[in-house]
């Protein structure tokens, strides 16, 4: 959207519909290329109300002359204390403007894929910032992070029943948000939820447990990833680490895989891939180990056992940016385990969701690791987000998804 060259008077702000926050001198240059992101040491307290304001405050944001930057909602107590939905002054997050957002969401994904399985709304991909919704055929699970959206919850169901038409919707908030002031919550708030539901993804059948599962149940971030995987697993032992539900393993199978090992420290995320695998007729081929993914590589490694497809899909070892040597390190030990048991001139796919590991940290980490086993690591593809995760190019921050596929040669 193009931004406003509109200015405001910052005294006269009691009198406008949403209040006014003003940035400090040169903390303005980051928003006008593009981010929709303010922190809490970059406002001016006092020409603000922002001490004031209630998690969730919506109000224009304007720079030190009065231009106009956009409308947001505002929470003092984070240090991401504001998101931009909009770069028009004075726009109110009402019933309009996010039945207008929805539209443009479904659209797109219509656009882009033949069935009901993506995600639907992606945060600030979508100018619905704090919103996640991955639909599943006829159902809709949710996630909203801020209290700005958690206000507005029951028009941003309302566009979606009228636009989507799904037979139900599950917010599903996993862990409670003390700084948004959201608690943990479960629960059908539009017609009828099953606790688990099926969906295709690169023609291949999941059972998803939407209730009692990880987060929203499945990741469709990694889909247009898996469908390159698959094609170099025909004939090949593949090993799938952390596989959660066996999204990697089950397609690999599907693809005309010899073999497959599922390893995940959930038994039941493993239950419902066995569920899966059953159902296509895969279970003789394929198997599942409980455990920790490092204790279990390990033991694969005593055993002297071989695969020619390896891929390490692991959840973020990097939260914070105080993790990042930790993180690191994990992610080295993983890639390094992982080398250990691939075949000469097998494909290592390491992947991550870290946002705070750069591509290039991961490509490094790969290259080492390799190098480390006296062996050399070639890139043959490159994987990330798919069309229903769309990244504001001048966020750099949504762009969390890496995988490096490798031939260890």
């Amino acid at each position: 959207m193009p931004q406003s060259t509109k200015t405001v008077d910052v005294t006269e702000s009691n009198k406008a519909m949403l209040p006014v926050v003003v940035l400090k001198t040169k903390s303005d240059r980051r928003i006008k290329q593009g981010h929709c992101w303010v922190y809490s040491n970059e406002i001016d307290i006092e020409r603000s109300q922002f001490k004031t304001f209630a998690a969730g405050q919506q109000a224009t944001l304007v720079n030190p002359h009065g231009l106009v930057l956009g409308s947001g909602y505002f929470n003092p107590q984070a240090l991401l204390c504001g998101r931009l939905y909009s770069r028009a002054d004075q726009q109110p997050l009402d019933a309009a403007f996010i039945h207008r957002q929805v539209t443009a969401a479904y659209q797109w994904r219509q656009a882009c894929y033949q069935q009901p399985y993506y995600r639907l709304v992606y945060g600030d991909g979508d100018h619905l910032p704090g919103v996640v919704v991955d639909r599943y055929g006829d159902v809709l699970v949710m996630q909203i992070n801020t209290a700005g959206m958690m206000a507005v919850l029951e028009a941003i169901v309302i566009s979606l029943v009228e636009i989507v038409k799904p037979s139900g919707i599950l917010l599903r908030n996993e862990k409670e948000n003390t700084i948004e002031q959201l608690p943990a919550q479960t629960e059908v708030v539009f017609g009828e939820v099953a606790d688990f539901v099926d969906i295709t993804e690169n023609g291949v059948a999941f059972h998803v447990p939407v209730v009692g599962g990880q987060k929203t149940g499945w990741f469709y971030d990694h889909r247009d990833s898996r469908a390159v995987f698959a094609h170099y697993c025909r004939g090949k032992r593949v090993l799938d680490v952390y596989s959660y539900l066996g999204g990697w393993g089950l397609q690999a199978m599907s693809s005309g895989a010899e073999s497959v090992t599922c390893i995940d420290s959930s038994a039941s995320a493993l239950a419902q891939a066995e569920v899966s695998a059953i159902k296509a007729g895969f279970d003789s081929q394929m198997r599942f180990l409980k455990g920790s993914a490092i204790d279990v590589l390990k033991s694969l490694i005593r055993k002297n056992l071989i695969f020619d497809v390896i891929v390490l899909d692991p959840p973020a070892f990097i939260k914070r940016r105080k993790d990042q040597r930790s993180g690191e390190n994990a992610y080295h030990h993983i890639n390094q385990l992982a080398i250990k048991l691939l075949a000469e001139s097998g494909l290592l796919v390491s992947a991550s969701c870290s946002l705070h590991l750069p591509r290039e940290s991961l490509t490094k980490i790969v290259q080492s690791s390799a190098a480390r086993a006296g062996r050399q690591a070639m890139i043959v593809h490159q994987g990330g987000l798919g069309a229903d995760h769309p990244v504001n190019v001048a966020m750099p921050e949504m762009d969390y998804l890496k995988a490096i596929f490798a031939r260890i040669d």
